[in-house]
């Protein structure tokens, strides 16, 4: 399957690595693809410039947010803030029909930390997103928890959950074959109804944060224990 993931964060990085390692074809878009290949300082977290990351991994094309919103499923992975400018940049005639995994937090760092959220309770980014785009079938997943477990959730022991929102049924199946794939098992692959419930996985993330400071780490996630 041809996937384009939008932003070449952490995130980005993670989840379109772990995808070419499946197989699949990947291209990720950045707004100016010349200056993103140009950096050579380290990004904000200390990871290797893009470029770096990308020429270890040539099975990865890096092209335009239009080149990668050309894919059979496009994967936000942009910073809250920038996800309606990236998509916007990435067409809305290419997004129409398409499957878009929202992968973003609306997290606000202008104060400092901890950080705020730029929408909540009665709103959400994922339904901004399905708003803005009405033909893009978008399902938000996978924000609830660090990159490196999104794509290998074997790095939590035992049993621990992934949370699913989206107005369109069959998107949600491909992107749970896609979870999958990545190594969640189905029973902790958890369909919360449609794309208003993308709020309350959002607002988690204020939580997951004070969580990581108290753990030291972000090898973590929560598990649904039913009755």
């Amino acid at each position: 399957m041809r996937v384009g993931v939008l932003g070449t964060g952490t995130v980005g990085r993670a989840i379109a690595a772990r995808l070419a390692e499946l197989g699949h074809e990947v291209v990720v878009g950045t707004r100016d693809v010349t200056a993103t290949m140009a950096r050579t300082e380290p990004d904000g977290r200390g990871n290797p410039p893009f470029g770096t990351w990308a020429e270890e991994r040539p099975q990865v094309t890096v092209g335009s947010f239009a080149d990668a919103a050309a894919g059979e499923l496009i994967v936000n992975a942009t910073s809250g803030a920038g996800s309606l400018p990236s998509l916007t940049a990435a067409g809305e005639d290419n997004l129409a029909g398409k499957v878009l995994l929202d992968v973003a937090n609306p997290l606000d760092f202008s104060a400092g930390m901890p950080p705020t959220l730029l929408v909540k309770d009665t709103d959400s980014l994922g339904e901004q997103i399905q708003r803005a785009f009405p033909q893009a079938r978008v399902v938000k997943a996978l924000n609830t928890m660090n990159a490196l477990v999104m794509v290998h959730p074997d790095r939590v022991p035992g049993d621990h959950s992934v949370f699913l929102s989206g107005d369109d049924s069959d998107a949600k199946q491909m992107v749970t074959d896609l979870f999958r794939g990545f190594g969640w098992s189905a029973d902790n692959i958890v369909d919360l109804g449609g794309i208003r419930s993308a709020r309350g996985v959002e607002m988690y993330l204020p939580l997951w944060l004070s969580l990581r400071q108290a753990l030291g780490t972000g090898d973590f996630n929560i598990h649904v224990v039913r009755a």
